[in-house]
């Protein structure tokens, strides 16, 4: 097992659901991306949750990425949004028993991805609701996704009060050229040290870093590394990075098909993680284009 800097035993995400169902068959087209699986072929949704179990993972994540508004519509989410959320929910479940493993709960950005502009707090709790009610009999811990800014943040733990589960927080990252050569901030222009001082407050159990180009993660880890042990905190970090070239400040993810890096192969992406375990990573996984074979690559790596 690889020794990381502080000697812990190195927690192991899934990889990228929408990608593996893409790859596999599933239906999957725009504008309701991965939420097309659950809609027409949910033993698709299952069968990619068994690839990432059997790869090594330790976390099943909820596959409701895409089961909000912005991709499937207001109209179909009123009627349809909280039975896709809790199929996704019984889905892993299914899956994670049989293996023993652990269900995080998926709670996806509401508005559309890495465009914190478009938040819209005073529709958030009644999103959230829906969101958390459906997954809550199956999940064992909350994971926000793609969080863009400090204030979805919140949100999501004001949506959670009273809910003793664990609350994992995973932050996007600007992830252009010209913002791998500065301090790493958050899709909102926030930098990483705010975002770990708002998380602290937050009451939050642990900061991870995820759809975002794998350059961007080592400097916000070690960001967040130095803050913490500036405060004395300790505190779980994670990283699940995507195979997507660089995105604009204005992009979206999910709003199109894009390519993927030919050079994060399971090996290229290894190579990465291992820098990430070092600075302090504990919780690995993948983001979109991560499929099981990085998985299992990972867990020979760092589990074994």
């Amino acid at each position: 097992m690889l020794e990381t800097n502080n000697s812990s035993t190195i927690t192991l995400l899934d990889g990228g659901m929408g990608r593996e169902l893409l790859r596999m068959g599933a239906p999957f087209r725009q504008p309701e991306w991965s939420a097309l699986a659950l809609m027409e072929a949910p033993e698709l949704v299952k069968k990619a949750h068994e690839s990432f179990a059997t790869a090594g993972s330790d976390i099943l994540t909820t596959s409701n990425y895409a089961v909000v508004p912005f991709h499937i519509g207001e109209r179909r989410f009123a009627t349809e949004g909280a039975n896709l959320t809790a199929l996704s929910g019984r889905l892993a479940r299914e899956v994670a028993s049989s293996f023993g493993i652990t269900v995080a709960g998926s709670i996806p950005p509401l508005f559309g991805s890495y465009r914190p502009d478009l938040f819209i707090p005073e529709r958030a709790p009644a999103l959230l609701k829906t969101i958390t009610d459906a997954l809550s009999p199956n999940v064992d811990l909350w994971l926000a996704e793609t969080t863009s800014s400090i204030r979805e943040a919140q949100a999501v733990v004001e949506a959670l009060s009273g809910d003793d589960r664990p609350v994992w927080i995973a932050f996007t990252l600007m992830d252009d050229e010209e913002s791998q050569e500065k301090t790493p901030l958050l899709r909102s222009g926030e930098t990483v040290t705010s975002a770990v001082n708002a998380v602290i407050d937050l009451g939050i159990s642990a900061i991870l870093f995820n759809c975002s180009q794998p350059e961007v993660m080592a400097p916000a880890i070690d960001r967040a590394t130095h803050e913490f042990k500036r405060l004395n905190v300790n505190m779980p970090i994670g990283v699940y990075a995507n195979a997507f070239p660089s995105q604009l400040k204005d992009a979206q993810a999910s709003s199109t098909l894009l390519d993927i890096r030919q050079d994060l192969d399971p090996a290229g992406y290894l190579s990465l993680v291992d820098t990430w375990c070092r600075l302090g990573a504990t919780i690995i996984g993948g983001c979109c284009g991560i499929g099981p074979e990085h998985i299992a690559t990972l867990h020979k790596r760092l589990k074994i």
